[in-house]
């Protein structure tokens, strides 16, 4: 375990429509690991317009623990309008979107986590690299996930292999200058991802353990969501292709404002230092004088 203080407020936004049935364990053993590695964290549930009783369970697990928030997704409901409205609420100083159905482990948050204190601005789980465990995935899903997966890898030209993965971690400051995100549904997955690569920050990409839903319905509809990935994905290449220099000098000014603030506030406090010491010494003088 580590044994140094964790500083940074983790903030785990969880979208959840018609999760009645795994929200309550999901929450529960990602609590445990949190505490286990002293992880100061909130948790928000965004309850994604359910016509079952999430909002029930959701409510049991805020009376529980304060660290447990419940906020209410958008009326026209959708998987990206609820991770948009998480991100609006959201305190921490990295955010880490992670599914009500138990696909993604705890530990792995734990990881992310542990990823972003070395110094990373995103942390991206992966589901097919070395040492990653994935189970129950349908073979359809996976072979059009890894069809879409190349052919963002080839048109952006990256090493990431799992950018559709929605199992993601990001610092505070990437999200405020990637967003305002306009996804609605799953495809906001690779917008948050693409719009953080093409900005150029500092992205590690980890294996992560994923398991395929053990009970009820996913939410994603192979038909329809061609069309959507394919906006977020022309959109961003041209991003990339056409203004490329724009967005890297915006970021870049962005974190030199964030220097010279820092500057700024060592300076004053090196000044504040100075000045209790004069004083210190001249109390000194005044007592040794009488």
């Amino acid at each position: 375990m580590n044994d140094q203080p964790n500083h940074l407020l983790l903030s785990v936004i969880i979208p959840a429509r018609n999760e009645e049935q795994s929200l309550s364990p999901s929450v529960r053993d990602l609590i445990a690991a949190l505490d286990v590695a002293t992880i100061p964290f909130e948790i928000i549930v965004v309850n994604d317009s359910s016509a079952d009783g999430t909002q029930q369970v959701a409510d049991q697990l805020a009376a529980e623990r304060t660290e447990v928030r419940v906020v209410k997704g958008a009326r026209l409901g959708g998987f990206g309008r609820a991770i948009r409205e998480g991100l609006t609420q959201f305190r921490g100083d990295l955010a880490v979107i992670f599914m009500a159905d138990r696909s993604d482990k705890p530990g792995d948050v734990v990881r992310y986590y542990r990823k972003i204190e070395e110094g990373y601005d995103c942390v991206f789980g992966s589901r097919f690299r070395t040492g990653s465990r994935v189970s129950n995935y349908p073979l359809l899903k996976l072979i059009l996930n890894r069809v879409v997966n190349k052919t963002i890898q080839l048109l952006f030209w990256t090493r990431f292999n799992d950018l559709t993965n929605a199992f993601k971690a990001f610092r505070r400051e990437v999200i405020l200058a990637c967003g305002p995100y306009s996804s609605s549904h799953f495809n906001i997955t690779i917008e948050m991802s693409l719009s953080a690569l093409i900005r150029k920050y500092y992205i590690a990409e980890i294996p992560i353990d994923w398991d395929g839903r053990t009970w009820g319905v996913s939410k994603l509809s192979v038909s329809t969501m061609g069309r959507r990935y394919l906006s977020v994905m022309l959109k961003l290449f041209f991003e990339k292709l056409l203004i490329a220099d724009d967005i890297f000098e915006e970021r870049l000014a962005e974190r030199a404002g964030t220097t010279n603030q820092l500057a700024l506030l060592e300076d004053r406090i090196t000044a504040i230092e100075n000045e209790l010491k004069n004083e210190e010494e001249g109390a000194r003088s005044v007592t040794f004088g009488t």
